[in-house]
């Protein structure tokens, strides 16, 4: 017998074959799946968020292809899925996507009202259960073992539930992917975009996994894909034929963790107090610039953006990366590992235009900087005081002055024009 869940009243059936429509409610919208009573870790992705959320807000929109980003010179943070049918990808750079897309309607990002909304997305999730652990503003994954007895419904009718409330009270639509565990719950929730809602049962794993190329692996981006292909792998099958001791001569413990990962074998627990991996802030010229000088102005603010939400966070940059993207869009970073951790934008920056003058050569034109604070710590670590203090004091000075009077009322004269 399959289990049967309609995704729009949540009601759940047992049957010998999958009915065209809901017997409760009459609608055809249905997950059927074997396994469907027994899963309980979810993957939750709002679809096209950004895109979404604006055209929620401007209904005029909804039949246009619609493009969340910078301008001319700026990358796509979003676009909708009309948008997506003309090639506009997140991430390309504006000027491609309107040559595939003239006709896209650009909008500026809203970052304020993105949260906002993710927020709202954010404590419907917790109604269901505390296990959850975002993985961005529109994404997470969701542990639901043992809520059947609290809620009175298994985890795949809670989910049904969830989306159906957040698209009537938020205007916007999440895609579902259940199974039994945090890899194969994210694959899932990208197979039936937008709301969706797919399954991938713990016996299926392996046999769904054996065709896809290598690259559907968590951690396997493009070097890793080139390495597995030099040695003749090019899909997770292949990858799982391995013995798992040779693959942990030729690339180390990740090669035994994508052995796992082959098998749809992932023993990540959801934890909901995962802190953020990263913090970073980033800038695109209008011009490409070539000169030192100029692009270490563009890093003091920055490294000023990156401080202050190191700081909201309670957490310290164990490490400063330096981001730049050339003129031909070839990608460099170069990162430093401070002696201890730090919340001090003085020294981020300090360490980021060291790393900056190995690159900066005068010649190479670059369109984007960045800055980034990495192998985070707890915010307790950072800046121990010393008999010279005064750095920590003076920031925490600054703080006191821009959260009263606003985050314009004192600038260093760094971040002042030149000229």
């Amino acid at each position: 017998m399959t289990h049967v869940l309609c995704r729009d009243c949540a009601a759940l059936a047992t049957a010998p074959s999958v009915p065209p429509r809901c017997a409760e409610c009459g609608s055809p919208r249905l997950v059927a799946h074997d396994e469907l009573a027994a899963l309980a870790i979810a993957h939750l992705d709002c679809d096209a968020f950004y895109a979404t959320v604006e055209k929620r807000d401007r209904p005029e929109l909804a039949e246009l292809p619609v493009i969340v980003g910078g301008g001319a010179r700026g990358v796509v943070l979003a676009c909708c899925y009309v948008a997506r049918v003309y090639g506009v990808r997140s991430a390309m750079p504006m000027f491609k996507a309107l040559a595939l897309c003239p006709d896209a309607v650009v909008i500026r990002p809203d970052m304020a009202k993105y949260r906002e909304v993710g927020r709202a997305v954010r404590v419907e999730m917790r109604r269901l259960t505390p296990l959850v652990e975002p993985l961005s503003i529109d994404e997470a994954f969701l542990d639901l073992s043992g809520t059947e007895a609290l809620h009175g419904a298994l985890p795949a009718q809670l989910l049904a539930a969830l989306a159906r409330r957040v698209e009537a009270a938020l205007g916007i639509t999440i895609s579902v992917g259940l199974s039994c565990n945090k890899f194969l719950a994210k694959l899932a929730s990208d197979l039936d975009k937008p709301r969706g809602f797919a399954v991938i049962g713990r016996a299926e794993a392996a046999d769904f996994l054996a065709d896809k190329p290598v690259g559907w692996l968590w951690g396997v981006g493009g070097a890793m894909q080139r390495r597995l292909a030099a040695d003749g792998i090019m899909r997770i099958g292949q990858l799982r034929a391995q013995d798992p001791r040779d693959l942990a001569q030729r690339y180390g413990r990740n090669g035994v963790r994508l052995w796992h990962l082959a098998g749809g074998e992932d023993a990540r627990r959801v934890d909901p107090d995962e802190r953020a991996r990263s913090i970073s802030a980033e800038t695109t010229f209008a011009r490409d610039e070539a000169d030192a000088e100029a692009l270490a102005g563009a890093l003091w603010p920055l490294c000023e953006r990156v401080a202050d939400r190191l700081r909201q966070g309670g957490l310290a940059a164990g490490t400063v990366t330096l981001k730049l993207k050339t003129a031909d869009f070839r990608l460099r970073t170069r990162s430093h590992r401070l002696a201890d951790p730090t919340q001090l934008a003085d020294l981020l920056f300090a360490t980021a235009r060291h790393l900056l003058i190995g690159e900066a050569d005068g010649n190479t034109r670059f369109r984007l900087i960045g800055v980034g604070a990495d192998a985070l710590a707890p915010g307790a670590a950072a800046d121990l005081p010393t008999l010279f203090d005064q750095p920590r004091q003076l920031a925490d000075a600054i703080d006191q002055i821009r959260r009263r009077h606003g985050a314009t009322a004192l600038r260093r004269g760094r971040a002042l024009p030149q000229g």
